[in-house]
């Protein structure tokens, strides 16, 4: 199956997955998905991100976060840039999540790397989604 936003496809996985108190998410993978899933893992929003082999191709598996009160982590995820209509940021100009509380992911020159990584790089890019 083609999905015309990759990244939209693994926010709604993910969403999904948390509504249903699953303890993992699979997905098609892609070079670009993994990195934003080792950013969720290395910001403790999911406990961890490994690519399995599939049927006919590798697949990601995301294995959720939640607390004692099996409440998720993540309490929401908003994709920002669409492949409909593009949102870029400057150096000057990178978003602040709920004050600093959530983050926001870009695509740098440097990489795919959060909000604070860019203004610590001082780098823009294509701000990918939010999360917090």
């Amino acid at each position: 199956m083609s999905v015309s936003d990759p990244i939209g496809d693994m926010l709604a996985r993910i969403r999904n997955a948390q509504m249903a108190r699953h303890s993992y998410v699979l997905m098609p993978s892609s070079r670009l998905k993994k990195a934003v899933a080792d950013l969720l893992v290395s910001e403790g929003y999911v406990k961890k991100a490994e690519i399995v082999p599939g049927e006919s191709y590798p697949q990601l598996r995301l294995d959720l976060k939640y607390d004692r009160d099996k409440k998720p982590v993540i309490t929401n995820l908003k994709r920002v840039s669409k492949p409909g209509r593009r949102i870029y940021s400057g150096k000057q100009e990178i978003p602040w999540v709920l004050s600093g509380v959530g983050i926001a992911i870009l695509s740098t020159s440097k990489g795919v790397v959060t909000d604070r990584q860019a203004r610590r790089m001082g780098v823009g890019g294509e701000v990918l989604c939010y999360i917090w």
